[in-house]
């Protein structure tokens, strides 16, 4: 594995990033990490990171990753930052003092983040990890075992009343079934009452089973508090990032981010609610990215570098998407250029792809590189 991150550095890699919540990556260790890390710190890479919790353990799941900085002497990014499930809402403060005492202390931490208050990822984040361990089969096995049985649907609950499940099953709303479409877009509350059955707790830890029997599904989970939402897009340690996945217009339904991110910032959060300057907010989307990963060609506006280029009108700019209605483009953006070229022209889409993959070219140590913000 280290000499398979060496030769991805040396193939344009810009670090490593692992998802130390989801399956095979939360069985790792943090020393297995490290070494891995060290690999990538040597070529000058960064370390981003999905915590291995964001809910009750999310302090743990800080301090490993800090620890992970230090003994790998590398930049950490603490990606797509959040605290999720009712009890810990209103405990951004403590995790933002946290990074901010890590940086004071000369650890190189930094944060992204996405301005929604719902997140999506997989039905099964609500199972734990070793009910599914070793794939589909083991995790229908170990169902067949009362025992067993028992014991995944107790955490299930556990998950649902103080993590993703917001302590309602109407906040898990199903985004891509397969094996049911007419399921997208309504919630586990929906599918129970469809079914006939009431529409408890337990019902729903049932239900999540059923649908993890079934092939899984995603699923966007309304379970954080807009306040914290704000405070993270406010440090100056954050930048802004979608978290979101190629969507093809009009098919399944995906979270609202896929369409909307940018524009929601500097519609919502900066004209309308006066969280963030213009100017906060481009560098947050921009030149701050940029320079975390060493991109020294983009992100600004300046002679000689790649011209991409958004034009929009901050009087006007707002994302449309919804969590109901997600297939929607944003307004108030006439023009984009792409290294140069117009992707839209007068609100237009041309239809040209103008992109290039990116690689890190530079091969700076962490020791001399700072990422300053």
């Amino acid at each position: 594995m280290k000499a398979m991150a060496d030769q991805a550095m040396d193939e344009g890699a810009f670090g490593l990033s692992t998802g130390l919540k989801y399956l095979p990556g939360n069985f790792a260790k943090i020393d297995e990490v490290i070494a891995l890390s060290r690999v990538v710190a040597n070529k000058g890479g960064v370390y981003s990171t999905h915590l291995r919790d964001e809910g009750i353990a999310i302090m743990p799941a800080i301090e490993e990753t800090i620890e992970i900085g230090k003994k790998a002497n590398i930049p950490i990014i603490l990606t797509h930052h959040k605290v999720i499930g009712k009890p810990m809402w209103g405990k951004s403060d403590i995790t933002l003092a946290r990074v901010d005492k890590a940086r004071n202390n000369g650890v190189n931490i930094l944060l992204d983040q996405y301005p929604y208050a719902a997140s999506h990822t997989g039905l099964s984040v609500l199972i734990p990890a070793w009910a599914r361990a070793g794939g589909q089969e083991k995790f229908i096995e170990r169902l067949s075992n009362p025992e067993s049985y028992a014991k995944i649907k107790a955490e299930i609950i556990f998950n649902i009343l103080n993590d993703r499940g917001g302590e309602d099953l109407n906040r898990i709303q199903f985004a891509r079934v397969k094996w049911q479409p007419n399921l997208e877009g309504k919630t586990l509350k929906d599918w129970i009452v469809m079914e006939g059955k009431k529409p408890t707790i337990e019902n729903g830890a049932e239900y999540v089973i059923k649908g993890q029997r079934n092939g899984g599904a995603s699923c966007i989970y309304h379970a954080m508090e807009e306040k914290d939402v704000e405070k993270i897009m406010q440090h100056p340690l954050t930048m802004i990032a979608s978290d979101g996945r190629l969507s093809s217009p009009g098919i399944g339904h995906p979270h609202p981010r896929a369409y909307g991110t940018f524009p929601r910032v500097l519609g919502k959060y900066v004209r309308e609610n006066k969280l963030l300057s213009l100017q906060e907010a481009i560098y947050k989307m921009t030149l701050f990215p940029a320079k975390t990963y060493g991109i020294e060609n983009r992100g600004q506006l300046k002679k000689g570098l790649k011209a991409d280029l958004v034009i929009f009108d901050p009087n006007t700019i707002i994302d449309k998407a919804t969590f109901i209605q997600p297939h929607q483009y944003p307004v108030g953006i006439s023009h984009v250029l792409v290294n140069g070229k117009w992707s839209i022209k007068n609100g237009e889409f041309l239809n040209k792809m103008n992109g290039v993959i990116l690689r890190k070219t530079e091969q700076k140590t962490t020791s001399t590189r700072e990422m300053n913000y």
